[in-house]
């Protein structure tokens, strides 16, 4: 696979001498999902903020589509789509003038003063988006009669009015109901099969990124650790299953496990808890008597995620 995000020594120290990114180095592959975690002022929108030309760098290196991001920051827009944290919507304006304002900005369409001017292909593509998000009764009145959820939903379809190399997106399900979450996800994950894009994002549903191709956390400005989903949690995250046992098995079942060389915990309640490594391991519990209830834990993402932020703080 090719690069198409490149971030060397990246440094942002702001005016009042904050160091908000701290010499991060890291590479983001062609169709990637990358998820960029951390707590709150960990440094996140501000990485996003340089990586989309918004904001300029201290010092470092930051290449998307193999350009330079302050020699050619048109070139790189070309290439990208964003779904910022803040709000960047024109309140004054109809949804749909915002989309199409939006649109002839990025040379999507040529300028047309109203929607009936607008090519069928803009028509078809606003049409499908705002079917999708739950917009089409809304979607021509002016934006200052959108909750936050429908201003949300707006700022999501406008991002996705073209196709994107990459796809940038800055906590894009905060305000979100469950349901439109999961299109956004099944469309995103569309994007990805068909077109390619490749999707940087940052969020707090850690569930939305169990499948990501890696994940990069940061803390205070610095990249804590690197690596994908299944290696985070097997470093950081053991698996284990509880069962439950007849009182009559403790003994033999105690005996077996002296036998391996599994690691296990006695719990109360004629409880025992076995952490392993592979199914293999333990899969003998599965056909032993006197076995009332086996319970197998899967490691989470938040778990590995809460576990690493929490020894930084501590």
């Amino acid at each position: 696979m090719n690069k198409i995000i490149e971030v060397k020594n990246l440094v942002k120290v702001y005016k009042d001498g904050k160091r908000a990114v701290d010499d991060i180095t890291f590479d983001v592959f062609e169709g990637e999902l990358f998820a960029f975690l951390g707590p709150n002022g960990a440094g996140k929108t501000t990485t996003i903020s340089i990586l989309t030309t918004v904001l300029s760098k201290t010092s470092g290196i930051v290449k998307i589509c193999d350009l330079d991001v302050e020699r050619y920051p048109d070139k790189v827009r070309e290439r990208i789509g964003i779904i910022f944290q803040k709000p960047s919507i024109d309140k004054d304006l109809t949804g749909e003038e915002n989309i199409r304002f939006h649109s002839v900005l990025w040379g999507i369409i040529p300028f047309s003063p109203t929607y009936f001017l607008t090519p069928q292909s803009y028509k078809d593509r606003l049409r499908t988006l705002v079917e999708i998000f739950g917009l089409k009764d809304s979607i021509f009145k002016p934006v200052n009669s959108y909750s936050s959820g429908m201003v949300r939903k707006l700022e999501i379809i406008r991002s996705l009015m073209h196709t994107p190399q990459i796809l940038f997106l800055d906590e894009p399900t905060v305000g979100l109901d469950p349901e439109i979450r999961r299109n956004l996800w099944n469309y995103l994950d569309n994007v990805r099969k068909n077109s390619g894009t490749t999707i940087f994002i940052t969020t707090h549903y850690l569930d939305e990124v169990e499948n990501a191709d890696k994940i990069c956390i940061i803390n205070q400005g610095k990249i804590v650790t690197l690596d994908s989903p299944a290696e985070l949690k097997r470093k950081f995250e053991r698996k284990f299953v509880t069962i439950t046992y007849q009182k009559d098995i403790e003994n033999a079942l105690i005996q077996r496990f002296k036998k391996t060389n599994l690691s296990w915990e006695d719990l109360p309640g004629n409880i025992i808890r076995i952490y392993y490594d592979t199914f293999s391991d333990i899969n003998w519990v599965f056909n032993m008597d006197g076995i009332i209830d086996i319970d197998i834990n899967k490691p989470k993402l938040e778990d590995v995620y809460l576990k690493l932020i929490n020894a930084l703080e501590n």
